[in-house]
């Protein structure tokens, strides 16, 4: 077990006793692993939904404005990792308290996991897919299940794995898209794109498609504060991580709207969020792509699930190895769940309801009640500046509920021409700035500094 041992040393090196990073990556590093970051197969099939019910052009702009607006939640709350150290669920004990903030704890684990499978499965099924192709073998489960063993492996390297291998799958990312970009434009003229005609019957809107571009920034906000508390610099981690993101979403969402077109176009039939028609029409580009980018992305969101259960306290804190090894276990199992695949846009409801609210009280708590700055107070299990009500903060879990039931009601009962996503965002920040404004005194004159260091 002396392999155990040293890995488990250099793993917990990078870090203080509390689980605060201080980062030392510049604005290029960080640029590259936010890049790689959403280069991703669900982003890509995201852009699968959109046509033929909305236009091409249409569909773009609205691809490009949502992406804007959820890079501006999600470098915000990228921020405060940055200039405390601490990862995303960490820092909402400040709005929470220490064991309010176990609720989302919770709540992000069964996401992020939710997120891996989803990955690993879309993986497996192309991989498998060519490979059928090719050699007439058939196990999309068990492809499902190598990729995702794969993903549990760098996962394990932690921080250090992601700064390492991030780059390096964005750039093989790129070349591949890059090729694929030139047959769908040399296969068809843009201009075909653009006439390609409206299927009003699919029930598609910009409102719609704007709220799930919107909510595809919310569900990579939960692990802003992990990535951007890497970076030297605020200005390193905004840059960074906004140019990284919106580049990547708007190059994958565009690549899946593009690659669905040119089937539309060809007269084939197409299932929207299915990578074997995909995987049929470009062959080995496309798998490449697909596997390259869950191995990017599930890295990070299995990481993340790891930093949530390690942060979630610090009187006992957890070992990151061997909470990744049981979590990375439990991804590799439910990546054999294949029938999740039907349910991915109430999955993308899902983590609109639970997560737009969080982080407008997380905006906020720390930028307006706190006045940007988080002492080490927030790093107590009880006591101090955040212990609030036995350590929960009520208003903030009050206005939660309130922020993910305006969610609910404006999907499913009462579905919103503006969607779900803006309305609980705007419902929630002024709810939560109205109930907390009377507390801003409480937290004057604490000093804005990063955590690893000590008073």
């Amino acid at each position: 077990m002396n392999w155990y041992r040293r890995l488990e040393a250099r793993l917990e090196s990078g870090s203080d006793d509390s689980g605060v990073i201080r980062g030392q990556l510049g604005t290029g590093r960080m640029f590259m692993i936010w890049l790689a970051a959403n280069l991703v197969v669900t982003t890509m099939l995201t852009g699968t939904l959109f046509v033929p019910g909305i236009d091409y052009t249409t569909a773009i702009l609205v691809i490009v404005l949502g992406t804007v607006l959820g890079t501006i939640v999600l470098t915000l709350i990228g921020n405060i990792g940055t200039r405390t150290g601490l990862a995303t669920m960490a820092i909402t004990r400040g709005a929470f308290g220490a064991k309010g903030s176990y609720l989302l704890v919770a709540a992000n684990v069964v996401i992020l996991m939710g997120w891996s499978w989803v990955q690993a499965m879309l993986a497996g099924i192309s991989v498998n897919y060519v490979v059928a192709q090719t050699t007439g073998f058939s196990n999309p489960i068990l492809f499902s299940v190598l990729c995702q063993a794969l993903v549990v492996g760098l996962a394990i390297l932690g921080h250090e794995g992601i700064e390492k291998a991030e780059p390096w799958f964005a750039l093989l990312i790129l070349l591949v898209m890059a090729y694929i970009f030139v047959i769908a434009f040399t296969g068809h003229a843009p201009a075909e794109y653009t006439q390609i005609p409206i299927d009003p019957s699919l029930d598609v809107t910009p409102a719609l498609a704007l709220d799930i571009v919107i909510s595809t920034a919310i569900s990579w906000t939960v692990l802003s504060g992990d990535l951007n508390r890497l970076a030297g610099s605020q200005r390193a981690g905004i840059v960074g991580s906004g140019l990284g993101y919106i580049t990547s979403t708007v190059l994958a969402m565009v690549l899946g709207l593009t690659a669905f077109s040119f089937i539309l176009l060809d007269g084939s039939d197409a299932a929207a969020f299915d990578p074997t028609v995909l995987a049929e029409e470009f062959g080995w580009a496309l798998a490449i792509v697909i596997f390259l980018s869950v191995m990017a992305t599930n890295t990070m969101v299995v990481y993340g699930m790891v930093n949530s259960v390690v942060g979630a306290q610090s009187r006992t804190r957890l070992k990151f190895l061997p909470v990744a090894l049981i979590l990375g276990a439990i991804s590799i199992i439910g990546s054999t769940w294949l029938a999740l695949l039907d349910q991915y846009t109430d999955f993308l409801t899902m983590i609109g309801a639970f997560f737009v609210p969080v982080f407008a009280i997380l905006i906020v708590d720390y930028y307006l009640i706190k006045r940007g700055a988080y002492p080490r107070d927030i790093l107590r299990d009880s006591g101090g500046l955040y212990s609030y009500v036995r350590g929960v903060n009520w208003a903030a879990v009050a206005v939660w509920v309130s922020g993910a039931l305006v969610s609910y009601l404006l999907t499913y009962p009462y579905p919103s021409p503006v969607g779900a996503t803006i309305p609980s965002f705007i419902v929630s920040f002024l709810l939560y700035l109205g109930l907390s404004w009377r507390s801003r005194g409480r937290f004057s004159g604490v000093d804005s500094q990063h955590l690893s260091v000590r008073d």
